[in-house]
Parts: C-alpha cells; sequence; structure tokens
C-alpha cells in the first residue's frame, strides 16, 4: 500500500514535476552565488531570484517586487518582521491562536525589550472579536500580529476587517500565512498587510528552505543577519537598498527555482480554484468523521470556510498513539500532538491529549479522505 499524505499543513507533498525539474536545472546551470559576480552563471542565478519575486509580488500583489525578501521559513521572516519593528515599551497585540513562531520571539522581547503583549482570545472554533482588538488598543501599540488562518482549527481570520482597523490607529499589520498562502487570496494593499511572512513549502508547493517576508515600502527593518550582500561591499554597515538589506549570505537559490515554479502552477491554477477543491475535500472528511461515534472534531463547523484542516480525537485515546496506529496499521501520515500552538489548543481544550492533524493539499485525492475516515472508524471501534 503506497502512503496516504495528510500532513500537508507541515509541509505540502508530493512536489510538482516542475519544481523538482527546476531545481535540478538550477543545480545544472545557475549554481553560482547570485550577485556576487557578473559571469554568466551568476548573472543566471540572479535571475532566478528575480522571477521568483516577480511571480510572489503577482500572488501578493505586491507592486515592487524588492519589497520582497527571501528567507528560509516562515519563522525566520516573523522573527526578522517582530525583532526589526519592535522598539523597547512597545505594545503588541496577537491573537491566542498563533503558532510559536510568534509567541516566542514575542515573549523573548517581552523579556528583553520589556514590551507589552496582548493575546485576544477566541472561541473555541476559531473566531474571534474585531472590536475586541480595537479595545485593547493604546497609545503605546504599535503592531498587530495575526495568523491568517490557525493551523490546529483552520479558522480564517478577518484581516481585511483586522487591516482597515490598524490603518485607523496607525498601528502596523503582520500577517502570518503560513497555512494561508497559495489556498486563500492575500492582497497586501486591499487588506491593509505591512509585513506578510509566508512559507515556500507548504501550499506553495516549493521545497523545504524556501519561504520569505513582503514588507511595506515605508517600513525600514532592523535585519535579523547582518554580512555579505554582493554590494557596496566597501560599507561598514548593512547596505539600505532591497532586497539586499534583508538577505545576508548565499542564498537558496536551487530552492527559490522551485519555489518560483511553484508559484507559477498556483498563479495558472488560480488560489479561487485550488481554495474550493480543498474546502470540498475537507468538508467531506469532516462528513465522515462526524458519523463516527466517540469522534470530536474541533474548529469551524460543517459548511462553514476554512482552509484544509481538520483536527479531531478519537475518544479519551492520546492524539499520538491514533496516529501512530494510522501510520503503521494504515499507511497513512497525519500530524499528532500540539502543533507548536498550546494557546490554541488551550483554546479547543485539547492540552491534555493534544489533537490528530489531518490537512489536505495540492494533490489530495477523494479516495484518499475515504480511506482515513474509514481507518479512523476501525480504530475508533477498537478504542470503545
Amino acid at each position: 500500500m503506497s502512503l496516504i499524505y495528510l500532513d500537508n499543513a507541515a509541509s505540502s507533498w508530493p512536489k510538482p514535476p516542475q519544481v523538482l525539474e527546476a531545481m535540478r536545472l538550477s543545480m545544472e546551470q545557475a549554481a553560482a552565488n547570485p550577485g556576487r559576480g557578473s559571469h554568466q552563471m551568476a548573472v543566471q542565478a540572479s535571475r532566478v531570484l528575480f522571477e521568483g519575486r516577480k511571480r510572489l509580488a503577482k500572488l501578493f500583489k505586491v507592486k515592487n517586487p524588492n519589497d520582497i525578501v527571501y528567507a528560509l521559513n516562515t519563522t525566520m521572516a516573523l522573527n526578522l518582521a517582530i525583532k526589526g519593528f519592535v522598539k523597547e515599551g512597545d505594545h503588541v497585540i496577537c491573537t491566542a491562536v498563533e503558532h510559536n513562531s510568534v509567541r516566542r520571539p514575542l515573549e523573548y522581547l517581552k523579556r528583553t525589550r520589556n514590551i507589552q503583549v496582548t493575546y485576544i482570545q477566541t472561541d473555541n472554533r476559531g473566531h474571534m472579536d474585531v472590536n475586541e482588538v480595537e479595545r485593547q488598543m493604546t497609545n503605546r501599540t504599535t503592531l498587530m500580529v495575526c495568523t491568517h488562518s490557525s493551523n490546529l482549527l483552520g479558522s480564517i481570520l478577518p484581516i481585511a476587517e483586522l487591516g482597515e482597523l490598524c490603518r485607523k490607529k496607525g498601528v502596523k499589520l503582520l500577517l502570518d500565512a503560513a497555512q494561508s498562502a497559495g489556498t486563500l487570496e492575500i492582497d497586501v494593499e486591499a487588506m491593509g498587510i505591512d509585513m506578510l511572512a509566508f512559507p515556500g513549502h507548504k501550499s506553495l508547493l516549493g521545497p523545504q528552505g524556501t519561504g520569505g517576508l513582503y514588507i511595506h515600502p515605508g517600513i525600514d527593518l532592523e535585519p535579523l543577519l547582518h554580512g555579505g550582500t554582493g554590494s557596496q561591499s566597501e560599507a561598514i554597515e548593512q547596505p539600505l537598498v532591497r532586497p539586499d538589506r534583508y538577505e545576508a549570505g548565499t542564498p537558496n537559490t536551487v530552492g527559490i527555482a522551485g519555489l518560483t515554479e511553484g508559484v507559477k502552477l498556483i498563479l495558472e491554477e488560480t488560489v479561487e480554484s485550488i481554495h474550493k477543491r480543498e474546502w470540498e475535500l475537507t468538508q467531506k472528511l469532516m462528513q465522515g468523521l462526524q458519523e463516527i461515534e466517540g469522534i470530536t472534531i474541533y474548529g469551524p463547523e460543517i459548511g462553514q470556510n476554512k482552509t484544509g484542516i481538520v483536527s479531531f480525537n478519537v475518544g479519551q485515546a492520546d492524539s499520538s498513539e491514533v496516529a501512530f496506529i494510522l501510520d503503521q496499521s494504515f499507511q497513512i501520515a497525519v500530524r499528532a500532538g500540539y502543533h507548536c500552538t498550546p494557546l490554541a489548543h488551550e483554546m479547543a481544550g485539547t492540552l491534555d491529549k493534544g489533537a490528530v492533524r489531518a490537512s489536505v493539499g495540492f494533490y489530495t485525492k477523494a479516495s484518499e479522505i475515504d480511506q482515513l475516515i474509514g481507518a479512523v472508524k476501525e480504530i475508533a471501534q477498537h478504542m470503545k
């Protein structure tokens, strides 16, 4: 039996053939350091990076591709945004369903820069009240950090409303698009997004070790890394020009070549059609699980909009045990535990056992959803 992969919220798999081919060609034809030489292979490597920026800019409706800087993942992008923007004594607002990639940098700055952090609660389905955000804003509030979609619950937060509020209050909005880039429409201008952190290895269909951060042209961040950029090498300080200011060191050119092809495929298929297909698969899964005795499903209810994440538990069984059985006995890959988001588990009431998370992706088939439902039904019967 071949593997049924339903862990796309962590990393999408399989990768499109054109992604693999682009990476192979990059290693063969553009393996030099981009921006560090004028010979033809170095120039070709630079073209790979810029082509990727152009496609990402088109996807996110960014006017200037150079306002998109590459990072190794969403975590690195969020650290650059948070640590590069937040100053001594600032007040930051975020939600209680944030990933540790947001929570831990903020808690670190609480200790080192004396900042204040307010976590806005959601209900147990992952929905939040924008009015509560406004009530918590003070004259020291400089930044709102918000996930686009909870990586536990699949709930989609009201980003356009938050963006409008932040603009009215003079607060910058940083969006964590780890679970939405490539599967939910994102327009940085229309939605009032000042910074956008995104992964390459999830719904953008690229390889691991890729991602990036959009930075509004009116924002200057303190770089997370200092070092060689291939430009203004005679200067002591990091250059001010973008994207060089935020991209010290040799980039992952081969990975970005793959990411570029993944984004091209997303643009061709359209985000709208991808989301519709994944939502239908998610509804099918939720409907099937709901009919099994003893199953608890977390997040938005059937019929409500969400991303392709379905988290559930089987009776009182530990989530890790269920995931282990699915893997070893049924060759179905899911994620169990706390998903690096303990506050969300607290909201969902699953801190005692975590949750089993199945996440659909670009290549998920309806027949695979049926097999997961059948496997969970069998597990639930044996655990009575």
